[in-house]
């Protein structure tokens, strides 16, 4: 028994110990886990210093975190991997611990059996001993045996648990059922020893004696067994118990651990934004550092709120630790979304701060802008870990669900403390919330107070500036007479009359703008209203209320502290407005004086006219400051009425706000559903309210600024009258107000622009609050038409059954009524049976009778008979059956319909409540609609409203800035880029939100799933468990009742059979314990593959809302870029426009003056010496022709620029391809969500249609932006450089460069798009008409410019450089188009990233909102609870002060009681002592009739001391009075305590009565006693005599029984020694038992951890292969990205060498269209060739013949020449003369030396005879030539020999438009001969002729024009034409006919 024990508690030691051990292992485990998530999540991240190398080293930290990331994951896959091995080893040891527990019990029954047998002989044995011993008594065995049955009780409270901690509670309840064993083992050991007493006595044997004492041994030792193991199970659960609360505690510790740390991280990331803030925003200046300092100082008054926030949840971590935790979580996601908002505020500030300087310093901050987006971006990804989050949370939900279970015994107790914490909570806090009450009212009183007050103030104000205006009036009044004797003067001033007006316009402009502004207000104020209305519907929520309470006490306290500044400043202003009336009232009498003075004088002095004047105009100028002073004042009234205007709007709006903040959170608590919409809507709210707030500031410091601007004015105004009023002051003070009033007006506008983006940028959130309300809505209203069509086809299949049990209940009906006819036929065929039976006996007795006469025809008959009988009984059974059959099946189908109607009953019960719940759902869905219309038709109006307003502001904004637009266009487009930013930045915010509305719906779905698995879960697990406890419980009911037969039964054959049962029962308990084992395995694998499930649900949702979000995206952006860029780019193509027009404009005016100029040097040129040069024309043409070759490059890179971006189409294609195939991957993955599939369909072609008009949209930008740039640097180039080209040329080049762009075109737009790139065609169309003519006034710029400048050299060296820049420009343009698309790649990384960020933000966000729920229902139930006990608190306060009041009104009514008695008393008496005086008076009167004058004193004396008796009597009256009542008060008092006492002495009386009573009972008892006693004692006596002589007997009987005995025990002993045997033998089988056992467990757990091993080592394979794969899959993605990039690439240079061949085919065409042509013009060449040869023969036979000769008509004119000469000049004309003639120099410098006469008379006589031969015609002088005088003989003579010169014939010409291209067809380009010649392009001018073949220069038709111009007329005298070279110039030409 010791050692089976000491095995049994060994056992049960080890178990739990394991148990422990595998608790302490797995607390360990995720001890260790929790502490390596906490370190690795708690890295730093280092100062950024340079923007750049922050961004650097975020990056970096970025991709250490992911490796650190995919390290946890790998750690937590390892540690659930030991925690599940854990687990199983665990289940393992206690299943084997269970069955070596039950053979152990098995083994204790068999043993019970043996000892009951031993205890029946022992019995026995002492029923022979009973008549030698008496007085021994013997335990019945019944009892021990039955308390000896073992009682197993299981757990059934802990259902498949992982922690298997059942095995603990079932170890307790072992011990307590041993502890009992124990107990009545030590009541057997103590009978057993009363009998080895017994036997001592009688003398037994000494073997006995020590088998006793071996037995006394064993039960020691079998106590110290149990008190060890009873020890070992305390120690182990108090093992546990700590373990347990060092869990807990480790685990709220590493919580606040992770808490704090991730504050520090997020306080380390604000403290990097702020940084990033500070690097960035130091170029915006100093107002950027300002609006830092403002964010500062607000962070520092949110810490300290959210210091107070923290003192409240203090107070609420001792509820529940949990929750708080996730509190604070929340308030630090709040405080991030906080400072967010704080930063975009910030930026939008910065925004509009710098519009004023955006000329200067708008790209300077565009780049700041993005850089400081990127950061964000950057520190967003970096900061949101939601992966790790989500993580950290899984594990903590884990540990709490471990805790919980560990928890459970100790759970009722913890619940009792917090429920009684949780009260004491709730009581504090509805005191709190009393008091915050009690505080709002109270400062909502102060505030109506100084509402009222302000109102006051304006009253006063207004009645002061109406006071000001009449004063105003009569100096008007007195003035105006003054002025109509001025009148003179007022012309003058006109001018500034106009001004004022239009100033005055303004004026008016700006109020006009108010009222809108005001009647938008009036139409806010009505829906406000509207939504009051709404809100007395929604009254019954007001408990939430409290929450709006406590967040907008601190907006009160705010609102009082601006409300005094405000009153501190209408003070002040009331003390300077009254400062200033007392200033105007000294001026207006300083000017009365002056007045007066000035009539005065002007009435003296009326002789001065002059100083009459003088006085005049300063009374003028008086006049118009009075004017302006009034005007001014105007003015400030108007602004102060506005601001105070403002200020009660800006009231009303607070409590506008605080109104719609009530609403919202009634609406909270109407619809859960509404939930998100409404809190977007009070943050919203929350905006408007500090928008308000900044409001009332900046009016504030307006107000304050006016003042110092009124001072100043003021100042001025008094510095300008102490001057000397002169002209030139008042000009000055005029001025001085026209600059203060425009300042005013610029600050005003700029005021009112800052509100209209501020309004439009709100009325943009609420609108897409709005529309994601409406689609929330129609998303539930989809889902209630789900429900509706459901429940619709449940009614149909309700029906459909319906009409089957119809069917089935007509049948039934129809065999009902064939039964009955069955019946019926079957009761006639018994009524037929038993008539034939009474023939048959008939006929038999006939028989009997008559035998031996039997005719042959009755055997006939009776035989005939007998078969029909078969036959019926036949039929009658087959009947019989039929219907027993009919019955069974009529039985079945009334069971049918009995369920079929339950059924349809409660089919009917399910309709109602759905058709109830559907009205229900539609009357509320009605509801919402119709708020929401309403919602959406007032924001329609706000909306239509402000676009009227921003169209009003855009105009007058366009005005303003069409001049910087023609100044910069790059800073324009990058000013629009920046808004795109701003509007994208926008629109990702709202799809955000969206994005978050559908992730919390979808997340509450999830919930509802976990939960609802759980429940099965649970429900199945508690199933099984329950069964098992039935079986379990019925089986030892079983063994129970067993063990009573055992007990009584005696035989041994009955044991046998019961050992036999129970060990079959063993088995079967171990059968189901096996099944129990597997139901807990199945259990635990069924909850991970629900945890692996859930992760997979969840990872898929999350893709689906990423598609979802990513398709919401791409539709909002495709939307908005469509509308946007269309818009943007009409704008800048109409801003081109115009600007194109101006430039046209500018160059014709600049063409206009160069003509005038050519015009005048034409003139100039006639007038003096000779024309333009040939070598310029060519030198001119020569770079026209350059030129146009530039331009012609310029136009195929245009066409380069065209294919790619066809190429780019191609690939768009090419990604919507690859963009159907991913859809059609997702239709197969997504079969689930078809719905949802379809939508997305839609939107992705949509999307796509989208994105085929963004693209093209951007490539039309972008060549646009490309030609606009190219215009730009061409410009230059073209001004300087440009020849005479036609308009027509232009004009041609122009249509075919449009159309080879509209060809290029690509076909593959859609319908919608094609009407936008119709206008954008047109609008094209009309660019390069413009660009045309643009380029037509250049040219003719160009031509006339060069026209004037002359220098040839020069402009062939600027034509090599400019050539040289002509590829630089390409090779810059190359360099700028791959920097473009690398630029490109790094745009869709950033948008990539954004994504990702967006991503991050929306799943923070989610987790955001949910805490916050769970704070707000936490929040809500507290206040709920508060009000609650504040409620029971004050009604209690009230009953107790009415209770009070009551007994201070009665007491005070019995004192005023008494009073009145007392006055009573006193007017009686007065009334009698009054009578008594009349009837004295009487008497007295009576006496004096009778003259009895003594007497009459005598009784005046006695009325008298009557009187004064009275009084006296009076006074002891009212004294006895007063003591009768404190007699009556003693006597009432005596009363009370006589009647005490008497209740005393009653009492008194009872209790004396009582112990009379008790003390006479007593007496009686005693007496009875000693009666009693008496005959007792005579009794006993009689015994002890009887007990005498029974000795005597029994000494004799006890002889015979000792020797009895004796034989007995040695009987006895013979038995004992087998028993021994046969135990020692059993307890070998059991040692060999423990170690095959022991061996069994060895083994298995050897097989267990090769077990581990093997699966780890398969993990590390899968995982190595998946690893694998993975690289593989990787691999194979990125050889397909390569290839996708090759491919493109590859489309790229397809299309690049197709565009090339099609340009090198058309260059083949081109080039054998020239080859031909080039043919021709050789040929013509050679003809031409040929007749200059001929020319040249004739000239230089002409030279020949006449080289001796001279012309007499020659030597004529020379002659006549001479004489018409000046005489200074002569000397050269016989120079020339004698040059003809062929005399040296030398020989005329020597005749023209000696003597003039000798030349004169040589010359006469050489020429006098032919003086009267012929008469030669001079050359007429011409009005031109007047300055011919002054010109030299030689200079006249080269001129006559130009006009000579020409040849008289016209020499051949070569008409430009004689020859055509071959291949151009009607194009308007002409080709030269000579141009193919040198070898030129075909598009090159035909100028370039050599000069003996050209036509001539300018046409002959113009009349005006040079003389060399003009054809020679056949009558003029000519010289034979030279052979000239094509370079020389004419004068050259003259030099060689000079030398010659």
């Amino acid at each position: 028994m010791a050692s089976w024990l000491g095995g049994l508690g060994s056992g049960l030691g080890q178990s739990l110990g394991q148990v422990g051990g595998s608790l302490s292992s797995l607390t360990g485990q995720i001890s260790s886990f929790t502490k390596d998530i906490l370190l690795e999540g708690a890295e730093e991240v280092g100062e950024l210093h340079v923007s750049n190398s922050k961004l650097r080293e975020i990056e970096s930290i970025n991709a250490a975190q992911k490796l650190e990331n995919e390290r946890l994951k790998k750690v937590c896959s390892d540690l659930e991997e030991k925690h599940e091995a854990a687990e199983l080893q665990i289940k393992q040891l206690s299943i084997e611990y269970r069955n070596q527990l039950q053979q152990k019990e098995v083994e204790i029954s068999h043993l019970k059996a043996r000892q009951n047998a031993l205890q029946e002989q022992l019995q026995k044995v002492q029923t022979a001993a009973q008549s030698a011993q008496s007085g021994v008594g013997v335990l019945p065995p019944a009892t021990t045996s039955a308390s000896y049955v073992p009682v197993v009780r299981h757990s059934s409270g802990f259902e498949g648990d992982d922690m298997d901690f059942g095995d603990v509670i079932w170890s307790q309840q072992e011990i307590n059922r041993l502890s009992n064993e124990v107990s009545r083992l030590e009541s057997e050991v103590d009978h057993w020893k009363q009998i080895a007493l017994s036997s001592k006595v009688q003398g037994t044997n000494d073997a006995e004696q020590s088998e006793i004492c071996k037995l006394q041994n064993i039960v020691k030792e079998l106590k110290r067994n149990l008190s060890q193991e009873i020890d070992e199970h305390q120690h182990e659960l108090s093992v546990l118990q700590d373990a347990h609360r060092q869990k807990l505690v480790e685990i709220t510790r590493r919580h606040r651990e992770e808490l704090s740390e991730y504050e520090e991280r997020i306080e380390e990331l604000e403290n990097q934004l702020q940084q990033d803030g500070v690097s960035t925003d130091a170029v915006g200046g100093s107002k950027i550092s300002e609006q830092k300092k403002n964010a500062r100082s607000l962070e520092g008054g949110k810490i300290e709120e959210l210091q107070v926030v923290k003192d409240q949840k203090d107070e609420i971590r001792k509820l529940n630790h949990s929750l708080s935790s996730a509190k604070e979580e929340n308030k630090i996601l709040l405080k991030e979304r906080e400072l967010a908002e704080v930063g975009k505020i910030q930026i939008m500030q910065e925004y509009e701060n710098l519009k004023s300087d955006f000329s200067k310093l708008q790209s300077a901050v565009a780049e700041q802008d993005a850089l400081l987006k990127e950061q964000e971006k950057k520190l967003q990804s970096k900061t949101s870990l939601p992966e790790d989050i989500v993580r950290l949370q899984q594990a903590l939900l884990e540990a709490e669900n471990e805790i919980a279970r560990l928890s459970s015994l100790n759970q009722e107790g913890l619940e009792k403390e917090l429920t009684s914490s949780q009260r004491k909570n709730e009581n504090i806090l509805s005191a709190y919330a009393e008091d915050q009450n009690s505080e709002l009212s109270r400062l909502r009183q102060d505030l109506e107070r100084k509402e009222r007050e302000l109102n006051e103030s304006i009253a006063e104000r207004e009645t002061l500036i109406v006071e000001l205006g009449e004063l105003d009036k009569q100096n008007q009044e007195a003035t105006q007479h003054v002025i109509t004797l001025k009148e003179q003067l007022s012309k003058q001033h006109t001018e500034t009359d106009s001004i004022i007006n239009q100033l005055k316009f303004d004026l008016d402009f700006e109020r006009k703008k108010l009222s809108e502004l005001e009647m938008e207000k009036m139409e806010t104020i009505k829906e406000l209203d509207s939504q009051k209305e709404k809100l007395s519907q929604c009254s019954y929520a007001l408990n939430d209320l409290h929450i709006s309470k406590q967040q907008l006490q601190g907006n009160i306290k705010d609102l009082q502290e601006q409300l005094r500044k405000a009153q501190d400043c209408n003070f002040h202003h009331k003390k300077e407005i009254g400062e200033l009336e007392q200033r105007l009232k000294e001026r207006e009498e300083e000017l009365s004086v002056s007045l007066s003075k000035l009539t005065e004088k002007s009435n003296q002095e009326s002789d001065y006219t002059c100083q009459d004047l003088i006085l005049k105009k300063k009374e003028v100028e008086i006049a118009k400051l009075q004017n302006d002073i009034s005007e001014n004042k105007q003015l400030n009234e108007d602004l102060k009425k506005s601001v105070s205007d403002l200020k009660i709007e800006n009231g009303k709006l607070m409590a506008a706000t605080e109104e719609l903040k009530q609403e919202l959170n009634n609406a909270i608590s109407e619809k859960n559903k509404v939930h998100l919409e409404k809190d977007t809507v009070v943050e919203a709210l929350k905006m408007e309210k500090r928008r308000l707030e900044s409001e009332l500031n900046q009016a504030e410091k307006r107000l304050l600024e006016q003042a110092h601007k009124y001072k100043q004015t003021i100042e001025e105004l008094s510095k300008a009258r102490s001057m000397d009023t002169s002209a030139l002051q008042l000009e000055h003070e005029r001025l001085v107000r026209c600059n203060q009033e425009k300042d005013f007006k610029i600050a005003e506008l700029k005021r009112s622009i800052e509100q209209m983006e501020i309004d439009h940028q709100e009325t943009k959130e609420m609108l897409t609050t709005s529309l994601g309300g409406q689609k929330q809505l129609t998303e539930l209203i989809k889902e209630k038409e789900v429900f509706i069509e459901k429940f619709k086809n449940q009614a149909l299949q309700v029906k459909q059954e319906l009409e089957e049990y119809m069917k089935v209940s007509k049948k039934q009906d129809v065999l009902k009524q064939n039964l009955e006819e069955k019946d019926r036929s079957l009761a006639v065929m018994k009524e037929e049976n038993n008539h034939l039976k009474e023939e048959i006996e008939r006929l038999k007795d006939q028989q009997s009778r008559s035998m031996p006469v039997v005719e042959p025809k009755t055997l006939d008959i009776i035989i005939e008979l007998e078969s029909e009988v078969t036959q019926l009984k036949v039929i009658k059974n087959n009947l019989e059956e039929e219907i027993e059959v009919l019955r069974k099946t009529i039985e079945d189908q009334n069971q049918t319909t009995v369920q079929l109607q339950q059924s349809l009953q409660e089919q009917r019960r399910e309709i109602d409540e759905s058709k109830f719940q559907c009205e229900q759902m539609n009357v509320t869905h009605e509801k919402l609609s119709l708020e929401k219309d309403e919602e959406i038709k007032n924001l329609q109006k706000t909306i239509e409203q402000i676009r009227t307003q921003l169209h009003k502001e855009r105009q007058i904004i366009q005005t303003d800035s069409s001049d910087i637009f023609q100044e910069t266009k790059v800073q324009t487009l990058n000013g629009e880029n920046g808004n795109e930013k701003h509007d994208l930045s926008k629109a990702e915010i709202e799809r955000l939100v969206k994005g978050i509305k559908e992730r919390e719906m979808e997340i509450k779905l999830l919930n509802e799933k976990n939960v609802s698995l759980s429940q099965r879960i649970d429900q199945l697990s508690k199933d099984e468990v329950g069964k098992l406890t039935r079986i379990i419980q019925e089986k030892d009911l079983e063994i129970k009742a067993l063990n009573a037969r055992v007990s009584s039964a005696s035989s041994r054959q009955d044991v046998l059979c019961l050992q036999q049962q129970l060990q079959a029962y063993v088995l079967e308990r171990e059968q189901v314990l096996a099944v129990l084992s597997e139901k807990t395995r199945e259990n635990s694998q069924l909850k991970t593959e629900y945890r692996n499930i859930m992760d997979m649900v969840a990872a898929k949702e999350a893709a689906l809302v990423r598609l979802q979000e990513e398709n919401k995206r791409l539709s909002d952006r495709s939307e908005n870029s469509s509308q946007d860029m269309s818009r943007e780019t009409i704008q800048n193509l109409s801003r081109i426009i115009r600007e194109k027009d101006i430039e046209i404009d500018a160059l014709s005016q600049k063409c206009q003056t160069l003509l005038t100029v050519l015009q005048t040097s034409g003139a100039g040129s006639d007038n003096g010496s000779g024309g333009v040069n040939s070598n310029q024309f060519e030198e001119l043409l020569q770079e026209r022709d350059k030129l146009k070759q530039q331009v012609k490059k310029m136009e195929e890179w245009k066409q380069q620029v065209i294919t790619t971006v066809q190429n780019m189409q191609h690939e768009s294609a090419h990604l919507q391809e690859e963009l159907h195939k991913l859809q059609a991957q997702i239709s197969v993955e997504s079969d689930s969500n078809s719905k949802l599939q379809v939508d997305y369909n839609g939107l992705i072609q949509t999307y796509e249609q989208n994105e085929k008009k963004l693209k093209s949209f951007s490539q039309e930008l972008a060549q646009v932006q490309h030609s606009i740039g190219q215009l730009y640097n061409t410009k230059d180039l073209l001004l300087s450089k440009l020849d005479l080209v036609t308009p027509s040329v232009a004009m041609a080049s122009t249509v075919s460069q449009l159309s080879g762009i509209q060809h290029g075109t690509p076909e593959l737009l859609s319908d919608e798009t094609k009407l936008l790139q119709n206008e954008l065609e047109q609008l094209k169309k009309k660019l390069q008409e413009k660009d045309s003519t643009i380029r037509t006034l250049q040219e003719n710029n160009q031509r006339l410019s060069d026209s004037v400048a002359t220098a040839s050299e020069i402009e062939r060296k600027n034509q090599e450089g400019t050539e040289s820049e002509m590829r630089q420009i390409k090779e810059k343009n190359d360099v700028l188009q791959k920097s473009l698309r690398e630029k490109d790649i790094l745009i869709k990384s950033k948008s990539d990233q954004l994504l990702s960020v967006s991503e991050n933000l929306s799943n923070k966000e989610n987790e955001n909102e949910l805490l916050k729920q769970a704070v707000t229902n936490l929040k809500e139930r507290n206040l709920i609870l508060e009000m609650d006990i504040r409620k029971l608190k004050e009604e209690n306060e009230k009953i107790v002060a009415r209770s009070r009041e009551k007994e201070t009104e009665f007491r005070a009514l019995q004192e005023t009681n008494m009073q009145f008695s007392m006055m009573l008393k006193e007017k009686e008496f007065e009334s009698h002592s009054m009578k008594e005086k009349a009837l004295a008076f009487e008497k007295l009167l009576k006496e004096k009739e009778q003259g009895k004058t003594g007497e009459l004193n005598q009784l005046l004396n006695e009325v008298k001391s009557m009187q004064e008796k009275a009084v006296t009597f009076q006074q002891e009256r009212d004294q006895v009075m007063v003591a009768l009542k404190q007699k009556q008060m003693e006597s009432s008092a005596l009363q009370s305590e006589i009647q005490h006492l008497h209740e005393k002495e009653q009492r008194l009386n009872q209790e004396l009565e009582r112990l009379r009573n008790h003390l006479l009972e007593m007496e009686d008892s005693y007496t009875r006693e000693a009666l009693a006693a008496e005959d007792r004692e005579v009794k006993l006596r009689k015994k002890v005599l009887i007990l005498e002589e029974k000795l005597v007997s029994s000494s004799t009987a006890v002889e015979n029984a000792s020797h009895q005995a004796s034989l007995q025990v040695e009987s006895l002993q013979e038995q004992l020694n087998l028993v021994s045997k046969q135990r020692d033998e059993t307890m070998l089988q059991l040692t060999i038992s423990q170690d095959q056992v022991k061996q069994y467990a060895l083994s298995l757990a050897n097989l267990q951890m090769v077990l581990e091993q093997f699966q780890q080592e398969e993990k590390a394979m899968y995982s190595a292969e998946l690893e694998k794969h993975k690289k593989q899959t990787e691999e194979w993605r990125k050889k397909a990205e390569n290839l996708e990039e090759k491919v493109v690439s590859l489309q790229e240079s397809l299309g690049e060498a197709n565009a090339a061949l099609d340009a090198a085919s058309r260059l083949t065409e081109q080039l054998d269209i020239k080859e031909e042509e080039i043919e021709e013009l050789k040929k013509e060449g050679e003809i031409r060739k040929e007749m200059l040869e001929d020319v040249q023969n004739k000239l230089m036979n002409l030279m020949n013949s006449t080289e001796g000769k001279v012309d007499k008509l020659l030597m004529r004119n020379l002659f006549v020449g001479h004489f018409h000469t000046p005489k200074n000049k002569r000397p050269e004309v016989l120079r020339l003369m004698g040059s003809i003639l062929g005399i040296k120099r030398e020989e005329l410098d020597q005749l023209l030396s000696e003597d003039q006469r000798g030349v004169t008379r040589w010359v006469t006589g050489w020429l006098g005879g032919g003086a009267g031969s012929k008469s030669v015609p001079s050359t007429p002088l011409r009005p031109t030539h007047q300055n011919i005088l002054n010109s030299s003989f030689s200079e006249l003579f080269v001129k006559f020999l130009e006009t000579e010169s020409c040849p008289s014939l016209p020499p051949p010409k070569l008409s430009v438009h004689d020859m055509k291209l071959l291949g151009a067809a009607g194009t308007g380009k002409t080709i030269n001969s000579a141009v193919l010649v040198m070898g030129r392009r075909p598009d090159t001018n035909p100028f370039l002729a050599p000069r003996s073949a050209a036509v001539p220069l300018i046409t002959p038709a113009s009349g005006s024009g040079h003389l060399l111009m003009k054809p020679i007329s056949d009558a003029l005298p000519t010289f034979t034409p030279l052979p000239v070279s094509p370079d020389a110039s004419a004068g050259a030409v003259l030099k060689d006919l000079l030398k010659q």
